[in-house]
Order: structure tokens, then sequence, then C-alpha cells
């Protein structure tokens, strides 16, 4: 569900909208009227809703902090009935901990919507696969093949390279207006398409940055676009809002793209032109492992291309957003900004430029990253999961196929949890062991469970490298008579409401290191 939408409005003239509204009808007493309630269930409770429609025209676009003050009224865990789908809400960490990891395999599953089908080639992603053998198989390619630590050492070189564009580009501007965050989107995006296929493929078919740019936005946002496919399955075959027939145009853009590049690949294998000495990318290890891997579960070139869309999708706006969300509030915060700059200056000193290597040294930046995490978790509600069948959660009847939200956003800003908890401060996170692993269930940004998060070493190390690099290379001031924006857009992916635009001024002794 998208910040800046609206009630939902079906397309087609009168004829459509009587024929549509006849169907809801049909599908509501069909699932209401004539199915009677199991005695021994016993539902959460939830604010009471309308017939046909539940509780979706009460729906706050901020649907993080909407959610959050629903908690208040009817406690951690309550239901909404959003057309014929039954959603239920938790915001605690004990409920949480209850589906993430007590019931973990049963809640393993996704509710899909219809966009995110179309997006993922059928939910051929590990985003959306439902739990089984073939997802295992793509969290086992992810996590022990594309993103071990191996892999990622070895793309390094890829990523300092674009970092070091980054810092030539600001370098440009310094006394100039710049939106900071619209770069480090760009920086993100091209550190993430130069891993996966960059290092090897031709530059013609690797500089693609500009054109994902244009799509991402779109993706994310009918991703996120309340669809009555989605609300009232049965009409999900008529794509009344064309939500689907939108997707499908903007996936064939970004298919093209992965056919190309694919396609470039298996042609230098077919010609036996080597790789460049050194230098590699995801594409290679993804193309051995379906050449040698598991006949049982093959991996496919559907698979592969599906990553592709979730490594794009997901792997910019996250990080970028994380870091614009972090330089923000240090901004904000004069003496957590001087902190930041002594320990760079110790580790890594004014004359020399941020390596990955330093970033295990920066304790006080680490707890600054966390805690931009707390306050602003990349995905506010997770995503969604799927009972696969029905179970008790905190004393209440979860029936299967119901869609649960986890509202990590509020679970981060608990009173209960943390003290002053809208304060930012990152001497929270120095003196614990608070980590990504979703062992604490007060503090889980990237999730729980089997389904957590398979890219949290590639999003530590790109974050924290642009951080370091953006913070010690450079001051960074609001334009005069401006005053810093902290405010949030709730959608899939939490994002500032109002870009960060800033002036860059050089802290570095040597204008050779900004080259």
């Amino acid at each position: 569900m998208e910040s800046d939408s609206g009630s939902i409005k079906s397309s087609g003239g009168t004829w459509g909208v009587v024929v549509t509204l006849s169907l809801v009808v049909l599908w509501y007493a069909r699932l209401y009227l004539y199915r009677r309630p199991n005695s021994n269930s016993r539902l959460p409770t939830g604010p009471r809703g309308l017939p046909l429609v539940g509780n979706l025209l009460s729906l706050h676009p901020d649907l993080h902090s909407y959610f959050a003050g629903l908690a208040h009224t009817y406690g951690p865990i309550y239901k909404l009935r959003l057309g014929t789908k039954l959603a239920v809400v938790i915001t605690s960490p004990s409920l949480a901990r209850e589906v993430l990891r007590d019931h973990d395999v049963i809640f393993a599953n996704r509710d899909i919507p219809a966009a995110g089908r179309a997006a993922t080639y059928g939910g051929a992603d590990i985003a959306w696969r439902p739990y089984g053998a073939e997802w295992r198989m793509l969290r086992r390619v992810c996590v022990v093949n594309m993103l071990s630590k191996a892999t990622l050492d070895s793309v390094q070189d890829l990523r300092r390279k674009q970092v070091r564009k980054m810092v030539g580009f600001f370098y440009g501007r310094v006394g100039s207006r710049v939106n900071v965050g619209e770069q480090i989107f760009l920086n993100t995006m091209h550190v993430v398409t130069d891993m996966l296929w960059g290092g090897t493929v031709q530059e013609e078919a690797a500089g693609e940055g500009r054109e994902f740019r244009e799509v991402i936005s779109e993706l994310t946002g009918l991703l996120g676009k309340p669809n009555v496919s989605d609300f009232y399955p049965g009409l999900a075959r008529f794509d009344l809002q064309g939500v689907v027939k939108q997707m499908d145009g903007i996936v064939k853009r970004f298919d093209e793209i992965f056919e190309r590049v694919i396609d470039q690949r298996l042609r230098m294998m077919k010609e036996g032109i080597k790789e460049k000495e050194g230098s590699t990318d995801f594409l290679s290890f993804l193309l051995r492992l379906k050449d040698e891997g598991d006949s049982k579960t093959p991996l496919t070139i559907i698979h592969i291309k599906a990553l592709f869309m979730d490594m794009i999708t997901a792997g910019t706006d996250t990080s970028s957003n994380t870091i614009e969300f972090a330089i923000s509030e240090v901004m904000n915060k004069p003496e957590v900004l001087e902190k930041i700059n002594q320990e760079l200056e110790a580790v890594v000193g004014k004359e020399n430029i941020v390596e990955e290597s330093h970033i295990h040294k920066l304790p006080y930046l680490y707890a600054v990253m966390k805690e931009t995490l707390r306050l602003h978790p990349v995905v506010p509600l997770l995503i969604p999961h799927c009972p696969s069948e029905t179970c008790t959660v905190g004393g209440y009847t979860i029936p299967k196929g119901s869609q649960i939200f986890v509202n990590v956003w509020a679970i981060h800003r608990d009173s209960s949890s943390w003290e002053n908890p809208l304060e930012f401060d990152p001497t929270r996170f120095l003196d614990s062991e608070w980590d990504y692993t979703g062992n604490d269930f007060r503090y889980f940004p990237f999730g729980s469970g089997r389904r957590i998060c398979a890219g949290i070493a590639m999003a530590e190390r790109m974050v924290m490298h642009a951080l370091a690099t953006l913070l010690h290379s450079f001051d960074w001031k609001m334009p005069q008579g401006e005053e810093l924006d902290l405010s949030e857009k709730f959608g899939i992916v939490l994002k500032k409401k109002m870009p960060l635009v800033a002036i860059p001024t050089p802290r570095l002794s040597d204008p050779a290191l900004y080259i």
C-alpha cells in the first residue's frame, strides 16, 4: 500500500462499474453470508468494518504509524478486514517471536500481491517464492554462493570504483546545492548492477543504470498500490485497475536488459573469451551454478532473472534510503557528527580515503547505522507473511491464508523496550550485542527466521562504505534559509518524504584524494 494512494477506483464506464459491483456482491455473499464461522475459533479483536469493503476505506496512507495507533486501542495483535482478506497486525516483540520463531515454518510463506507475481516471473524469486524445495535452493544460491564473504570480497573493486565516482561527482559540485539522496541512489544502483554483471560484460551492455532508475520507482509504486485483485482474489482475473498490465510492461523493459547481458555472457563463454584477470561478477557464479546444479531442483534462467529483479529493486532503494536517513540524522545532531569525524580521523586519517577494510574499525559509525535502522527500518511492516495452516498466536486463532503484518517500525519505537525511543542516540548500540540476526525481537530491521533478508552482508558493506566515505570526504550543510526535514514516506520501502538537498565542502587536505 503506497503512501500517496487515494481511494480505489475501477476503470471502465458505467457498465463496467455495474458488472464489478455485481461480482463483488456475489463474492461477498458466498464468502460471508453462507459460511458459518467455527464456534471454537477466537479471532483477534479489531476495528469494525463496513460490508463488502471491511476496513479498506479507513486505512491511512502512512500505514506503519496508523497501525501503531490502532495497537494503542486494540492491543498488540488485532485484525482488519481488507475486502475479503483477513489481515492480522503484530506489534510486540513476544508476538513477533511466536510468528517468526516459534511458528516459523507455518508462517514461512508470503502473501504475494498480483503485482508482485507479475514482477518476479510468477514468483520465481527468493522474496515471494512459497516455502519449499525451490525456495531453499534459491536461498542457498544467494547465501552460500552469490552473497558469501568470498564472493563479496571478489567484487570489492567494483564497489570501490563506483564509490570513488560518487565522490568525484560531489567534489565537482562543491559549494552548490546537490540532491544527495538522488546521487546516493544512482551510486547504489551502479554498485548493484556492476556486481550483478558489470565486471566482465562489455561496457555498452553494463551501463544500464540510467534506464533502471527510470523504472524502479514505477515498479515499487505498483507493488505498493492498493489493488482490487488483492482484496478480492476472485476478481483478479479481470485486472480491473490494470496493475498487472502496467507491471508486465515494466518487467518487459527489465527483461530486455537481462536477456542482453545473459546472451552476451553466454556468447563470450561459447567463444572462449576469458574474463579479465581478478574480475568477476554474480552472473558468472549463477551461470556456472546453472550448469553444475542439482538436477532435482535446478537453477534456471528464469530464476536468474528473478534474482536479478530482487537485487535491483530491493538492493538499491533499501541501502540508498538508509544512507540518506543516516546523513540527515547526523546533520541534525552536531555532537554525533563530531564523534563520527573524530573516529574517522583516528582510523582513516585526513590523508587517506576510506576503504572497506576500515569499516570494521569504526564502532561508533556502526552504531549510527544501527540506530538509523532502528528509527527508520527499511521495510517497516516486513514483507507480509501468510500461514500455511490455521494456528494460535497470543491465544488467538490465526486462520490459514491470512495476511500477517509485523510492525517492526512500531516495535523499534516501543518505550517499554527503548529509553527515549524517538531520540536518535547511537550510544545505545555501543555497549550491547545488538545485531541483525533476528534473535532479539526488540530489534530486527531485516526480519527473522527462515525469511530473514538474504542480503544483510552485502547491505552492511555498501551502507557502511558509502556512509563513511561521504562523511569523511565532505562537510554537509543545508542551503541558507532551508530546514532539515526528517519526515518519512511510507511504502513497501520506507523513504524520506523530502529528498536530502545539501551543500558539500571538502574535508580532506589533498585534492588528489577526490579523483
